[in-house]
C-alpha cells in the first residue's frame, strides 16, 4: 500500500502522526499542492475530490479521507487503541473531542490560512478575508475551550491519549504559518503541548524542511 500525500500539509500529518503511534511504515507517494500536482487526471482517479490524504490499497482500492484511514489502521491493528478501545464511553469522548478539535479548530484555522495568506491565492478563488477575519475569532474562542478542557484533564478525551490530541496538535503546529502562537495566556494548552512533544511518535511531523 502506498499514502498519496503533500508531507507539508496538516491532514497527511494527522495520518503521519496516528502511523507513528502505531508503530506502522507506509510508502509515500509525495504531491506538490502549490504544482495542483492533485489536480492531475491520474490523481482525481483515485480522489475526484482532489484532497490528500488518499491510501492507495495493494488490491488498488482508494480510501481517502483522514478519520476513514485512521480507522482502517485501527482495525488492522487495534493496540495501542487510539479510538477508544472497546469502552462505548470511551470511544464516544474521543469521537467527540476529535470532532471538537477537527471542526472547532482545524478547520477554522484553515479558512483563516487560506483565505488571508498571500501565498494560497492560487488555490483558493476567490479569497474572501472577511471569511478569514470571521475564523480568526472563531479560533480563539475554541482554544479557550481546550485550554479549560486540558486544566481538567490530561488528555483531550480524559485520561488516555488519543486521536483527537492528534489532531488538536496538529492544528497548533499549523498554526506557526500564519505565526500565531496559540498557547499563550493559556498554560494548560501549553503544558499539554510540552506532553505531546515529548511523545516519540511527534517527530512524525511536520517534516524538518517544512
Amino acid at each position: 500500500m502506498r499514502l498519496y500525500e503533500d508531507p507539508r500539509a496538516p491532514s497527511p500529518g494527522r495520518v503521519r502522526l496516528f502511523l507513528a503511534e502505531k508503530g506502522i511504515d507506509v510508502s509515500s507517494v509525495p504531491l506538490d499542492l502549490n504544482a495542483e500536482e492533485h489536480k492531475r487526471p491520474e490523481f482525481l482517479a483515485r480522489n475526484p475530490f482532489a484532497l490528500v490524504p488518499v491510501l492507495e490499497l495493494d488490491d488498488g482500492t482508494c480510501i481517502a479521507e483522514t478519520m476513514a484511514i485512521c480507522r482502517y489502521f485501527e482495525a488492522l491493528k487495534p493496540d495501542p487503541p487510539l479510538f477508544g478501545g472497546d469502552d462505548a464511553r470511551r470511544q464516544a469522548l474521543v469521537e467527540m473531542w476529535n470532532r471538537h478539535a477537527e471542526f472547532q479548530v482545524l478547520m477554522p484555522f484553515f479558512h483563516l490560512f487560506r483565505h488571508t495568506h498571500p501565498a494560497m491565492q492560487k488555490l483558493e478563488r476567490p479569497q474572501i478575508p472577511e471569511w478569514g477575519a470571521v475564523n480568526r475569532d472563531r479560533v480563539m474562542q475554541a482554544l479557550d475551550i481546550m485550554e479549560a478542557r486540558l486544566a481538567d484533564v490530561p488528555w483531550l478525551a480524559g485520561d488516555d491519549f488519543s486521536i483527537a490530541d492528534i489532531t488538536l496538535y496538529v492544528a497548533l503546529r499549523f498554526m506557526r504559518v500564519l505565526r500565531i502562537n496559540p498557547t499563550e495566556g493559556r498554560k494548560a494548552l501549553s503544558d499539554w503541548l510540552t506532553r505531546m512533544k515529548a511523545r516519540p511518535a511527534m517527530s512524525a511531523w511536520p517534516p524538518k524542511k517544512a
